[in-house]
């Protein structure tokens, strides 16, 4: 098995992203490598693709706010220092490429909810970040937690 040095975990910041974090954290403590973490807020205007003439600066500021506002409650207790966070605005796959590349990391650890069918399983982020990654990816499986 290889031996990493950098992983870079991407994150959605909900309830189930708790079980790729456990698993990254486990890694890392394991490995001794260094653990950078990543969250990417999607652009209100890329959900709704500019057909709506409607200001969203206000919205985005405040959802921005409470990413970095959960970021520093996941990363504080795991002691990840501030130059290893990383909250970006983007599309996910790209932005995970781009800030893997960045930092130097040689692994990705990302969530996959194991959905069936190549329709769901294309539009995935973590299959997106898997077929575009210079590095190893870990799709770590993410169970429902209801």
């Amino acid at each position: 098995m290889a031996s990493y040095r950098h992983l870079l975990l991407g994150v959605d910041l909900s309830a189930e992203s708790r079980q790729v974090v456990d698993r990254a954290v486990a890694m890392r403590d394991t490995s001794g490598a260094q653990l950078s973490v990543v969250h990417v807020i999607e652009p209100l205007s890329f959900a709704y693709g500019g057909d709506i003439p409607m200001d969203f600066s206000g919205i985005q500021e405040e959802i921005h706010k409470q990413a970095k506002a959960h970021m520093a409650a996941l990363c504080d207790p795991l002691n990840i220092p501030e130059a290893n966070r990383h909250l970006v605005v983007g599309r996910p796959e790209t932005e995970i490429h781009h800030i893997a590349e960045e930092v130097g990391a040689d692994l990705i650890v990302v969530g996959s909810h194991g959905r069936h069918g190549l329709s769901l399983l294309m539009g995935s982020t973590a299959n997106g970040v898997l077929h575009g990654a210079r590095c190893d990816v870990l799709a770590v499986r993410v169970r429902d937690e209801s």
